[in-house]
């Protein structure tokens, strides 16, 4: 059997599904995740200089609404830093949640005193967002930074107003992080400030409980700026925002992991999560990657996810399509070159694998 390098492999695949000509211009409309979306941008540019018979428009309007616009219609592709819930999943069958990437949520805050790096865990950012923990120099954070010179200073804890994968993951990690659990001998250990899952679950969109000074953003362009203008703040961010983070002189806490780590996120432990739930994705590729076991793994990661329908109106827009996603995922220098300068990971072999099974589907 022939051995395929990235571009031999990328460069078949594209021969055995050629785009449109140019006397059949095809728009396709990507709207979602602004997370993903400084990548998607890289990838539509990078995409459009060999593939003149296609256009491709991206918009970030948060995952909510672009998992809404793809499933009524209104964009063809649609981006999400989660997947498709159970009951839509069941409510559109025909639609696929596509694994392009790893991506990463990462926590930040506003605190100019603090020099080193902070340490948060799930109980405590719970805490902080249930309101039953309101100082920074409260005795919860300054039990996990022992010696750090904590401001006697109420939080201000930014959330997200619009639907949005990052609060997916962030809510996530918090349910997952306060779940009662037993010890080695059968023992409950009760998490304190009790359970998120419980009290507020997770999703793109939530009940947020209702906490004194609480400030709202809309996506992660406004989410840093407020952080930024807003000191004793806290949010979350997608790591494609890395660099603003740094450019507003915002820190960005070590998160404990499911080992029981103070992790943060960079390549190795985002890689490192990633490869320790591959082996459990499903051949749907609807699976968190939240709180993955093992030493070194970062808590907050996702898959970052296409939603496209199988079922297109034609031969020409389905073709389109497959070649757009095909490139995304493409295995490669030139694509690692991208997904880096977003912060972003590539898939491994064996989801590559189930993403590329999934493109070809499209019809």
């Amino acid at each position: 059997m022939p051995r395929f390098t990235g571009k031999t492999m990328l460069a078949a695949l594209l021969l055995a599904a050629p785009g449109p000509t140019l006397a059949d211009t095809i728009t396709l409309r990507e709207s979602g995740s602004t997370l993903v979306e400084p990548l998607f941008k890289s990838w539509a540019a990078d995409f459009g200089k060999d593939h003149p018979g296609v256009t491709l428009t991206t918009a970030g309007t948060g995952s909510g609404q672009g998992t809404a616009q793809v499933l009524s219609g209104a964009a063809e592709i649609g981006t999400s830093d989660a997947y498709l819930g159970d009951d839509e999943a069941a409510a559109h069958p025909q639609f696929l949640d596509i694994a392009l990437a790893i991506s990463a949520v990462t926590v930040d805050y506003n605190l100019p005193e603090l020099k080193s790096p902070l340490k948060l865990d799930g109980p405590t950012l719970a805490g902080i967002y249930q309101g039953t923990i309101r100082s920074w120099d409260d005795r919860a954070i300054a039990a996990l930074n022992p010696g750090a010179a904590l401001p006697h200073h109420d939080i201000v804890p930014v959330r997200r107003a619009d639907g949005s994968g990052d609060t997916f993951v962030f809510s996530q990690y918090l349910s997952f992080a306060t779940t009662s659990r037993e010890d080695d001998v059968g023992t409950v250990i009760a998490m304190p400030n009790g359970s998120w899952g419980d009290r507020v679950g997770f999703g793109t969109t939530i009940s947020w409980p209702k906490v004194a000074g609480e400030v709202e953003a809309t996506g992660n362009d406004g989410m840093v700026a407020t952080l930024g203008r807003t000191p004793y703040a806290i949010g979350y961010a997608g790591i494609s925002f890395a660099d603003r983070v740094a450019a507003a002189k915002l820190g960005t806490a070590a998160m404990r992991g499911y080992s029981g780590q103070f992790l943060l996120p960079d390549a190795g432990t985002i890689a490192a999560a990633a490869a320790s739930l591959t082996p459990r994705t499903p051949a749907d590729e609807r699976l968190t990657l939240v709180n993955a076991p093992g030493e070194g793994c970062y808590p907050l990661i996702n898959y970052e996810y296409a939603v496209v329908s199988k079922k297109q109106p034609n031969e020409a827009q389905a073709a389109a399509i497959r070649d757009v996603l095909t490139f995304a995922v493409a295995p490669g220098s030139e694509n690692a070159k991208r997904l880096a300068a977003s912060h972003f990971i590539a898939l491994p072999s064996p989801i590559w694998l189930k993403s590329q099974a999934k493109i070809d589907a499209i019809r």
